[in-house]
């Protein structure tokens, strides 16, 4: 195909391979959720969660969470891989302790077996499962070359 009979046309006013503010804004106020709703889980600021190692990683996903947060809202970091992967894993971590706490239990931390229908709980798993699916999609379109550069690539490879 000749270079004056093909024409492409572009529907999105983002860069190909970018992701663009509303996503990033979504994202980053999903990431804030996770953090607010564990500092209320913890009874506030300091607050106060025991086992001790559970109230640590409580802290940890806090301060991740709100640096994730930031990070999405700056578009040179907000179009890596690494900072959607990073805001997934603030989202697959607390899903992970909820299910370890509430299934078997953790050391010292049984007193949540069973509980599945706490509405605190049950309003982070939501939160944390669209932050989820949010980041790895906006992670596949950073991994995914577009389609106008795939071909444009294979017409000068000669394809």
């Amino acid at each position: 195909m000749s270079q004056a009979t093909r024409t492409t046309t572009r529907t999105t006013t983002r860069a190909p391979g970018r992701i663009g503010v509303v996503a990033g804004v979504v994202g980053a106020l999903l990431a804030l959720a996770v953090a607010y709703i564990h500092v209320a889980d913890q009874g506030g600021f300091p607050g106060d969660k025991s086992p001790a190692y559970i109230g640590i990683g409580y802290y940890v996903l806090e301060v991740v969470a709100v640096v994730v947060a930031v990070a999405l809202l700056v578009g040179r970091s907000r179009n890596r891989v690494g900072t959607w992967l990073l805001a997934a894993a603030v989202g697959a971590g607390p899903m992970a302790g909820f299910v370890l706490t509430r299934g078997p239990g953790l050391p010292d931390a049984t007193d949540d077996r069973g509980n599945w229908g706490e509405p605190i709980g049950v309003a982070s798993l939501l939160v944390e499962g669209v932050l989820i699916v949010l980041s790895l999609a906006c992670a596949a379109t950073l991994r995914t070359p577009d389609r106008a550069e795939v071909g444009a690539s294979e017409e000068a490879s000669g394809r």
